[in-house]
């Protein structure tokens, strides 16, 4: 039986957020965009970690590789963006 082609558009490749750098932004808005409900208990603990505790929430994050690690892991819940420097 063949595949429907609109079901291929699903998943974290279709709504992942471009993380920049280190060296791209020293600091990273980060905002959430979808809900955690439905989603595991580590991403959830994770989007916690980040400092988003509601739908819709932006944090200014430190631009480190554990903070990319952990944005990596929940990169289709978020929107990542170079924050301006203040």
């Amino acid at each position: 039986m063949g595949r429907n082609p609109a079901v291929g558009r699903q998943g974290p490749a279709h709504h992942a957020a471009v993380i920049p750098s280190e060296d791209a932004a020293s600091a990273l808005a980060v905002k959430q965009i979808r809900s955690e409900i439905g989603h595991p208990e580590t991403m959830r603990r994770t989007l916690r970690a980040l400092g988003l505790r509601h739908h819709q929430q932006v944090v200014r994050l430190r631009n480190t590789s554990s903070i990319r690690g952990m944005l990596t892991k929940v990169r289709h819940l978020v929107e990542v963006t170079p924050a301006q420097e203040s």
